[in-house]
């Protein structure tokens, strides 16, 4: 089960126990106080690993608590400090403080591990508290308490490019085709019920990373579906990849104005995204009629046909295409950086896509 969302109280450990005790050897007489502090309480971290994708392990686990520390021995032995505690958590986790909803640390780089209680000091045995005046004291310190805290986990995915959609528009048929990922396809609505990701593999050595989120309807941002839910997914994303479904009921027009509203209304600052558009299902639009309908959205949005073909697209259909030598000067994020029919179905323009949204990355990762 996909959870994205937990709180938790965690605690860190208690110090142990001061000792009070005197030592006692054969031909010592009157022997002094002798003894140990308390070992240290465990202390609390949380660490990110890659092999950890859901927050779901942490559902019936309302209370995190660290080991405490041991109480001190006779002898002057200190007592053993408590083991600290590694709270495991997947890529992309905020660690959020319930009381004041400050993020506290943000978990985004495998193997980052952040310390966040410290465990409670241990108390000093009798042996500190002699003096000339009081050479037998009888009383220890307790161990300070640990630090107890209330926090929210969020979990927001990390990816490169975010696939936005309508449900049913061939997101998970999409990454399912060019990456690892393997969600549900079926032929309807809200097939997508968790976000995915999925590692699209560019020769041996270059990847990037593609996420898929349930579709969105008008009206997201204010609750409506299950898009606005998972929204939170792309939030980290640079590049997002709007997919207009072709032969959909819905207009055109409507589809991508809709869509780019929802995810300006939900993050001004995922509105001002770079973007690529993707028409989806091509394969089911006469032959004869395709290049029409391409060429109608291309002037819808006031674009013209590129004619180099660098990525090789399919010729027998018009497609935009920013021109990659500006990438030094970085692509106008006013415009799509592309604008490319395809078909999961039949493998049209699969290939170009792929390799031409590994251009885009490469330009924002400079």
């Amino acid at each position: 089960m996909f959870t994205d969302s937990v709180e938790l109280t965690v605690s860190s450990g208690k110090g142990g126990q001061g000792c009070v005790a005197f030592r006692r050897e054969k031909f010592v007489l009157n022997g002094g106080p002798n003894g140990g502090d308390g070992g240290k309480g465990g202390d609390v971290y949380f660490k990110c690993d890659n092999n950890t994708h859901t927050l779901s392990h942490f559902q019936r686990r309302m209370h995190i608590k660290a080991d405490g520390g041991v109480q001190g021995e006779g002898s002057r032995m200190t007592g053993k400090s408590g083991a600290k505690k590694i709270i495991i958590v997947p890529p992309g986790t905020q660690i959020i403080d319930t009381e004041t909803g400050e993020i506290l640390f943000d978990m985004i780089k495998d193997g980052q591990e952040e310390k966040f209680l410290q465990g409670g000091k241990g108390g000093l045995g009798n042996t500190h508290f002699k003096s000339p005046t009081n050479q037998r004291p009888t009383y220890a310190q307790p161990g300070e308490k640990g630090e107890t805290r209330s926090i929210k986990l969020d979990l927001k995915l990390i990816a490169d490019i975010g696939l936005v959609g309508f449900p049913n528009v061939g997101k998970s048929t999409l990454i399912s085709t060019v990456s690892n990922a393997r969600p549900e396809i079926a032929n309807y609505e809200f097939t997508t019920l968790t976000p995915k990701l999925g590692q699209v593999n560019i020769g041996d050595f270059e990847s990037y990373v593609m996420a898929d989120i349930p579709g969105i309807i008008g009206g997201a941002h204010e609750g409506k579906g299950l898009g606005i839910k998972f929204l939170r997914h792309i939030e980290r994303t640079k590049i997002l990849l709007y997919m207009v479904d072709l032969a959909s009921y819905r207009d055109l027009k409507e589809q991508i104005e809709t869509l780019k509203s929802e995810i300006a209304s939900f993050s001004e600052k995922m509105g001002e995204n770079k973007y690529a558009i993707a028409l989806t299902r091509v394969d089911v639009i006469p032959i004869e009629d395709r290049a029409e309908l391409v060429k109608s959205f291309l002037d819808l949005l006031g674009l013209e046909a590129t004619k180099s073909n660098e990525f090789k697209f399919d010729n027998d259909m018009p497609f935009f295409i920013q021109d990659s030598a500006n990438e030094t000067l970085g692509f106008d994020r006013n415009l799509p950086y592309l604008v490319a029919p395809i078909s999961s179905a039949t493998f049209t323009n699969i290939e170009a896509l792929k390799y031409s949204l590994f251009n885009l990355v490469q330009a924002d990762r400079i």
